[in-house]
C-alpha cells in the first residue's frame, strides 16, 4: 500500500518550486475548473502535489537545518571531502549566511507548498462537488497549508501570510506572533472536519491530515508558544494532548524499531503523521549519509553509501540507560554482521577491506590541526563518529538513488506524551485520560517501559530533555527542543578546533534568503542578519 500512496505522489509531482517572490506564477496542472476531479483517483492525483512537494525536501535540507545546527548530527569534512563549500560546518557553528543553500531551498520549498495549497483551495471552491465533499477536501488542504506554515514559522520566524492564489502584490513579513495566530485559527477551524483514525481507515488516512495531526501540531505550537509569541500556553498544550490520548486507536508500538523500519507504514500504531518514501522518492537519505559504507555488504546491501554523517560524543553519551533498546541503534565499537534478529553476530566480525583488522567505530571527533572541521580521510579517520542505525538499512536500496524506503514520522504518540509531561512540569495541571491520572513521571515511564529501560523515580525538565534526545534522535526536532530549553547556544568544542560557535540569540531563527530580498522589496530581513 505504501507503493500505491507514493505512486500517486509521483504521478502528481507536476509543480516546480515557486518562492514568495513569484506568487503570480501558475503551477501547471491538467486540472482546471471545467474538468475538476470526480473520482477518488482524480482527487489523489490532484492533491498529491501537496505531499510530493513535502517529501521532496523534508528528508535532507529541512532535516539538516533542524539537526546539523545542534549536537545531534554533524557532517565533518574528511580531508576536504564532504566540505561542500563549508555549508555543513556553517550549520554546526551557527555561522550560516543569507545565501546558504539550505536557507534558500527550504524557503522556496515551504512557500512552493503554501502557494500550491492556495491554488488547490481555489480549484476546490470552484468545483461542482457536493458541499460535504468540498468541506472535506478544503479541510485536508488547509491542514497541509498549516503544516507548511508551521515549518516556516519555526525556521524563519517572521514570514508572509499568503492565503490567496494568485496575489496582486508581493507581501511583506508578518510577525511570528501573527503567523502563529493564523496557523492556530486555521487548525481550530478545520479540525472537526478532518477524519478520525480508527482500525477501518488506517490506510486511507496514512500520510494525510487527521484530527490527531491537527491536535498534535497545535500541542507543538502551544508548548513552544513562549518562544513563538512570548506568551506561555502550557495548559492548552495539555488539552490538545488529551484530545489525542483519549483515542485508543493510538498506542505505543511494542517494538520501538518497527516505527522506523523499512516496512513501516499504516500499521504502526503510534504514527500520527508520517512522510511515505520508497527507493525512488527523493527524501529519506538518513542511511545514505549516516550509515557506515564498509558495513553495507554485511547488511545485505549492494549500494555505495557515504561516510559523512555521525553524531557528537556528547549527544551519544545520553544513551546511557541500562537495557534501553535505543542504545542499539547506534554503530559504535567493533563491528559484526547482524544475525537474523538484527543483533551483532559475534562469530562474524567485519574486517577492513583486504585486511584482517576488524572495523571499529570510535566516538571521538578529533580534528586535523589547522583544518576547519576536518577529521581526515584515513581508514581510522573514516571510522570516527558514532553512526545511526535507527532507520534500518534497506536491502532494496538501488545504486541509482541510494535511498531507503523507510517512511519518516513527523508526529507520533510518544511525542504527544512527552510534550504533555513537559507542559505539566512547566506549570499546567495533570489530567486524567481514560481513567488514568497522567503525571509527568507516569508519562515518562510509559516511554521507558516500551524500550526496556529502568523506570525513573524522578523527572525534571533536564531529565525530560535528555529523554527527548534518546526518543527522537534524528527525527528533526532537536533544534526545536534546544531553543525551547534555552540550550541552542551550548557549545561542545571539538579537539583541535580552530572555529567557534556564534552564540548570538538571533541565530534561533534563520535569515530570509538574499534572493528573496532582491526580488521582493516588501520583505524585511530578520534581526541579526
Amino acid at each position: 500500500m505504501k507503493k500505491i500512496i507514493i505512486l500517486f505522489n509521483i504521478l502528481a509531482c507536476l509543480m516546480v518550486f515557486e518562492s514568495c517572490s513569484k506568487l503570480d506564477v501558475d503551477v501547471e496542472s491538467q486540472y482546471v475548473k471545467e474538468n475538476f476531479p470526480v473520482t477518488n483517483a482524480d482527487y489523489a492525483a490532484l492533491f498529491g502535489t501537496m505531499y510530493s512537494n513535502l517529501s521532496s525536501q523534508y528528508g535532507v535540507p529541512y532535516w539538516r537545518m533542524q539537526e546539523l545546527s545542534t549536537d545531534a548530527a554533524i557532517i565533518p569534512a574528511r580531508d576536504g571531502n564532504f566540505d561542500d563549500g563549508g555549508q555543513y560546518r556553517q550549520l554546526h557553528y551557527h555561522t550560516w549566511t543569507i545565501d546558504h543553500p539550505n536557507v534558500r531551498d527550504i524557503w522556496q520549498w515551504g512557500f512552493g507548498g503554501i502557494n500550491n495549497c492556495n491554488r488547490l483551495i481555489n480549484l476546490t471552491e470552484a468545483s461542482s462537488a457536493s458541499d460535504a465533499a468540498k468541506a472535506s477536501s478544503l479541510a485536508e488542504i488547509r491542514a497541509m497549508r498549516a503544516l507548511y506554515y508551521y515549518f516556516m514559522m519555526d525556521l524563519y520566524g517572521n514570514v508572509p501570510i499568503i492565503d490567496a492564489f494568485p496575489v496582486s502584490t508581493l507581501p511583506g513579513n508578518q510577525t511570528r506572533e501573527k503567523v502563529f495566530e493564523f496557523i492556530e485559527k486555521e487548525l481550530l477551524t478545520i479540525v472537526s472536519l478532518l477524519p478520525v483514525k480508527d482500525n477501518t481507515n488506517r490506510i486511507p488516512t496514512y500520510g494525510k491530515p487527521t484530527q490527531a495531526m491537527a491536535y498534535a501540531l497545535l500541542e507543538k505550537m502551544y508548548l513552544n508558544a513562549e518562544v513563538y509569541t512570548g506568551k506561555p500556553r502550557y495548559a492548552d498544550a495539555v488539552i490538545m494532548a488529551d484530545n489525542i490520548l483519549k483515542n485508543t486507536n493510538y498506542a505505543l508500538d511494542v517494538k520501538y524499531s518497527d516505527i522506523f523500519d523499512v516496512n513501516n507504514g499504516p500499521l504502526i500504531n503510534e504514527t500520527i503523521f508520517a512522510i511515505p518514501y520508497d527507493q525512488q522518492i527523493p527524501g529519506n537519505q538518513i542511511t545514505r549519509f549516516g550509515f557506515y559504507p564498509a558495513l553495507a555488504a554485511s547488511y545485505g546491501i549492494n549500494v555505495g553509501f557515504s561516510i559523512a554523517m555521525s553524531t557528537t560524543p556528547e549527544y551519544y553519551n545520553r544513551f546511557n540507560l541500562t537495557n534501553d533498546i535505543r542504545n542499539s541503534f547506534w554503530l559504535i565499537g567493533k563491528q559484526y554482521a547482524p544475525d537474523a534478529n538484527r543483533k551483532p553476530d559475534l562469530t562474524k566480525p567485519i574486517f577492513v577491506a583486504g585486511t584482517t583488522t576488524q572495523i571499529e567505530i570510535t566516538p571521538d571527533l578529533i580534528l586535523k590541526p589547522g583544518k576547519p572541521m576536518d577529521l581526515g580521510n584515513t581508514v581510522a579517520d573514516q571510522a570516527k563518529g558514532v553512526r545511526s542505525l535507527k532507520y534500518w538499512p534497506d536491502v532494496n536500496a538501488i545504486q541509482a538513488t541510494r535511498l531507503n524506503g523507510n517512511d519518516m514520522p513527523v508526529l507520533r504518540l510518544a511525542d504527544v506524551m512527552l510534550m504533555k509531561a513537559e507542559a505539566i512540569l512547566r506549570g499546567a495541571s495533570a489530567t486524567t485520560v481514560n481513567g488514568e491520572l497522567q503525571t509527568p513521571l507516569i508519562l515518562l515511564n510509559k516511554i521507558r517501559n516500551r524500550v526496556g529501560a529502568a523506570t525513573a523515580t524522578l523527572v525534571t525538565l533536564n531529565t525530560l530533555l535528555d529523554e527527548r534526545a534518546r526518543e527522537f534522535s534524528w527525527e528533526a526536532w532537536r533544534r526545536n527542543d534546544l531553543i525551547r530549553f534555552g540550550q541552542f547556544e551550548t557549545e561542545y568544542p571539538l579537539p583541535n578546533d580552530i572555529l567557534s560557535m556564534n552564540k548570538d540569540l538571533t541565530r534561533r531563527i534563520y535569515p530570509i534568503p538574499v534572493n528573496e530580498l532582491r526580488l521582493n522589496a516588501n520583505l524585511k530581513q530578520n534581526p541579526g542578519y
